[in-house]
């Protein structure tokens, strides 16, 4: 199949914090190259208020990170939820991080700042299910996370896709138009590894030594990249870039 003429429209609910602005994207930038070019998008400020007015005219919609929790009182928090119930069934929705979180909360699942704490560098997960759009396949990917908040009861109809020990609900999908990862494949490890030092202090330190190291090891952000535009363009994914988890 062909790509959709439709834009894939990009939900921004954050900005990478204020001292790395200047050495490194924002996140709708990472995700246009994430899609690759060719690919036509159109750019949303949620917390401006800014959010499509027609599910249907987008071939699809990615709600990125933000350091808000889906739980905190802001303005713009309640009408991307709402939103996300209106779309559901007349677009494709893609889910990372704060957008897993409040797309699982949106959907009638439960979510809190998790009591094992910080999930900072790179972390496994174990695929679970497998999907017709995971393609490469792979039995588990390895991608960084950034996070303390996570999915405590997933909605009931949603299925687990990718779990670990510390993200018991890591991926879930929800019908065949709606799918969401705890993780980040639009961060480069050495954005990742930029926040994880901008947060010492607040992440403990043998943890952030941890994690800086990790980011350094091999990840799958290309599989999980191939999986996402799968998804979203139905098209066939590159094979080339099998990463770790293979």
């Amino acid at each position: 199949m062909t790509p959709s003429a439709k834009p894939i429209a990009i939900l921004e609910t954050g900005k990478p914090p204020a001292d790395l602005q200047d050495a490194f994207d924002d996140y709708p930038a990472r995700f246009r190259a994430l899609l690759g070019e060719g690919v036509a998008t159109a750019r949303f400020d949620v917390q401006a208020g800014r959010l499509p007015e027609n599910p249907s005219d987008y071939a699809g919609a990615i709600v990125t990170g933000s350091a808000a929790g889906v739980y905190d009182d802001l303005s713009w928090i309640a009408p991307l939820l709402d939103w996300l119930r209106a779309a559901r069934g007349r677009t494709r929705l893609v889910g990372i991080c704060f957008g897993h979180q409040a797309m699982a909360q949106a959907f009638g699942g439960q979510v809190a700042k998790s009591d094992r704490g910080w999930g900072v560098g790179l972390h496994r997960y174990r695929i679970v299910a497998d999907e017709p759009w995971m393609f490469p396949r792979a039995q588990a990917i390895s991608i960084p996370v950034s996070h303390q908040d996570q999915v405590l009861v997933p909605p009931t109809d949603a299925r687990v896709i990718a779990a670990s020990d510390f993200t018991p609900y890591a991926g879930l999908a929800f019908g065949e138009d709606a799918m969401s990862f705890q993780c980040h494949p639009e961060f480069h490890p050495a954005y990742a590894a930029a926040l994880v030092e901008s947060r010492r202090g607040r992440i403990h330190e043998a943890l952030a030594d941890e994690a800086v190291a990790s980011l350094a090891m091999p990840n799958d952000r290309a599989v999980l990249t191939a999986w996402i535009r799968a998804f979203l363009l139905l098209t066939p994914p590159p094979v080339e870039e099998q990463g770790s988890g293979i």
